[in-house]
């Protein structure tokens, strides 16, 4: 197991790397949410992290927020095997739960302060899948809570789109040594992810029961989104 948990963090580190490049602002994002979650949250809040693989909402709100508790969901074990690894060498793992599963398969018990769902939803194929997700998310939060989704989005048939993807590739271009074929291939296999409109997102939070829902953030093919739970 050590051997394979060694590969996975080698894997996350990876991951690390490359996020920074395709999102720039990677960093400044957890700073935002996590000043949003603060103005809205209690001292000893539950704090609910969709897509917790690899550890790193966990840990920076976990070490900033000492009073706060989370509990992690993921399909993938490996990468929450990660998060956990991070959590112990960070101390905090006592305040951390971690259940590998979709958020609709895991058995949540009782009632969270706060949800992210960061750098999911574009990986979530179907209209009715992000519905069923953003729902369970909202029912599992007290009324009131606050929630901030990050994914990548956009009409891919609208021109705008097409600026901003041309804009990521040349960041990518610019921050590392990819040829331009590599990074061609790269937009192949991003334009073959699940990509929604703001407006159809914004539809989406709100049908699934969030209010006040306001985009916060946008950099290149990402967008973020804050909202309040209802019931």
């Amino acid at each position: 197991m050590k051997d394979d948990l060694e590969f996975d963090m080698e894997m996350a580190r990876e991951y690390d790397k490359g996020i920074r490049r395709a999102l720039p602002t990677y960093d400044a994002m957890f700073r935002i949410v996590q000043s949003f979650l603060r103005a809205h949250v209690k001292d000893a809040a539950n704090i609910l992290v969709v897509g917790a693989g690899g550890g790193n909402e966990i840990v920076t709100f976990g070490k900033a927020n000492p009073t706060w508790t989370f509990v992690g969901v993921d399909p993938s074990e490996a990468m929450l095997e990660v998060a956990l690894q991070k959590a112990k060498n960070e101390g905090i793992e006592e305040r951390v739960t971690i259940q590998t599963g979709t958020i609709e398969q895991v058995d949540l018990t009782g009632v969270f302060n706060g949800a992210t769902c960061l750098l999911v939803l574009h990986f979530v194929e179907t209209v009715e899948e992000k519905l069923s997700l953003l729902k369970t998310v909202n029912e599992s939060l007290e009324p009131g809570s606050p929630f901030v989704l990050v994914t990548m989005y956009g009409d891919q048939s609208e021109p705008e789109f097409d600026v901003r993807m041309n804009l990521w590739k040349s960041i990518w271009l610019d921050l590392t040594d990819l040829t331009k074929d590599e990074v061609e291939g790269m937009e192949e296999s991003v334009r073959e992810l699940s990509f929604s409109s703001s407006t159809e997102i914004e539809e989406l939070l709100e049908q699934a029961g969030f209010e006040r829902v306001t985009q916060f953030f946008s950099t290149t093919l990402f967008g973020g989104w804050i909202a309040h739970s209802t019931k």
